[in-house]
């Protein structure tokens, strides 16, 4: 025998629903609408939407004034639920956002489902709450094991699609028609006669063949200025103490000019220097 007025058990106190109705909307308003409006509250947002989570499991444990048995059986049944879905998931939900994906999105989801169900089975009989009280719950978190993410946007937004659907890689492919082809030997590429094939040279070892520095200093006096400068900085005409006598600066000219390049203005309070490693600088 049921109340006429509020279809519950006669004997059995009506549900306390507002708690749980308020939690769950402050919880949704800080979990996706506080982002848009402040989206530097992010990291606040995804700890609102826990929270709230924690929020709902103790209301209904405590204060929903539901049967023992629907109250505990169905916190354990949303553990349950979330351990088991945790291992069937997609890996890019499994791995995403430091392995905390799945409760980060699923724990708002699954609050809003369980109370949406209070509200709605409130007036059913005792065996179809619990029957529709289990099917909430495996819907709500089972859901999650038919998608995956694509990566997360520059607004910090999950790019979510259906598990199976081709990614964005196999429609490009799939565009194009081109097939990823095999990098050539490094046979192959020596036969073309390109001096750089490769970033590691022609033979790809790091080593060239055949090159030798030139010692004659009339034919390149600007580089073997700057080698003795980054060789022997102590003998180098940039030297402090040479540098003292004006004769670093005569010969730096003199390279540059016969080179066919501007010397670089020194500022006035700009000094020939060493530097902590012994190299000189200005």
């Amino acid at each position: 025998m049921t109340n006429a007025h509020a279809g519950e058990p006669t004997g059995q106190e009506p549900l306390r629903l507002w708690h749980g109705v308020v939690i769950v909307l402050l919880q949704w308003l800080v979990r996706f609408a506080l982002p848009v409006l402040m989206p530097a509250a992010i990291p606040v947002s995804i700890l609102g939407g826990l929270v709230g989570g924690l929020a709902v499991v103790v209301w209904w444990a405590f204060f929903s004034r539901a049967p023992r048995s629907e109250r505990w059986g169905a916190i354990v049944l949303m553990i349950m639920a979330m351990v088991v879905t945790s291992r069937l998931i997609h890996e890019s939900i499994a791995t995403g956002m430091m392995g905390m994906m799945l409760a980060i999105y699923a724990i708002p989801v699954l609050s809003l489902a369980f109370v949406a169900w209070v509200v709605v089975s409130r007036r059913l009989s005792a065996g179809l709450r619990r029957v529709t009280m289990v099917a909430t719950i495996v819907l709500a978190c089972g859901a999650w094991t038919l998608l995956r993410t694509n990566g997360m946007t520059g607004d910090a937004r999950q790019d979510f699609a259906w598990r199976w659907a081709e990614t964005h890689e196999d429609r490009l492919l799939a565009q194009t028609g081109d097939e990823p082809t095999a990098l050539p030997s490094p046979k192959s590429t020596t036969e073309t006669g390109a001096d750089w094939p490769g970033f590691r040279g022609r033979d790809r070892d790091g080593i060239i063949r055949g090159v030798r520095l030139e010692t004659d200093w009339s034919v390149s006096p600007a580089a073997w200025a700057g080698l003795v400068v980054l060789c022997c900085p102590r003998r180098s005409p940039l030297h402090p103490g040479a540098a003292r006598r004006g004769r670093g600066r005569r010969l730096l000219h003199r390279n540059h000019r016969r080179a066919g390049m501007a010397t670089p203005r020194r500022q006035p309070s700009a000094r020939v220097g060493c530097t902590p490693l012994g190299r000189p600088g200005f």
